[in-house]
């Protein structure tokens, strides 16, 4: 019986839309940082888990390339590039990230929390299931 309360758990919380999605800026060839509401878009879950940014030296400026991606394939373009992230002209930078937004501008760094622990949302659906489930077992 617990078995089947676990299993039943698992498939409503798997199957209830609480999906992985990831937000990320997009654009193409923008000579600004399109780092603005106008260019955030929702990524297709499940597919592309990654943001990624490029950012291209040309000789009129600095032109900047963002767009949701797959983990793999935003990880083998930006390796395949790192030789050519010299900040010269002609300078191509990939970089890829996996949290909301985290392809627009650059996070000031904020001091590190506590020794207290804080749950962030990104877990807590995780630890509600975790303790539901503790409580359906005992």
């Amino acid at each position: 019986m617990r078995l089947f309360t676990v299993s039943t758990l698992l498939l409503f919380f798997f199957s209830s839309g609480l999906a992985l999605q990831i937000q990320c800026y997009q654009c193409e060839e923008m000579t600004h940082d399109c780092s603005t509401p106008d260019f955030i878009v929702n990524c297709t879950v499940n597919v592309q888990d990654m943001c990624q940014k490029e950012v291209l030296v040309k000789e009129d400026g600095i032109h900047y390339r963002k767009s949701c991606a797959s983990s793999g394939a935003c990880l083998i373009a930006s390796s395949g590039y790192q030789q050519f992230c010299t900040g010269k002209l002609n300078s191509v930078c990939i970089t890829c990230c996996n949290t909301p937004l985290c392809n627009g501008p650059r996070q000031k760094k904020r001091p590190s929390p506590s020794a207290g622990v804080a749950l962030s949302t990104t877990w807590l659906p995780v630890f509600s299931l975790y303790v539901l489930l503790s409580s359906a077992l005992c």
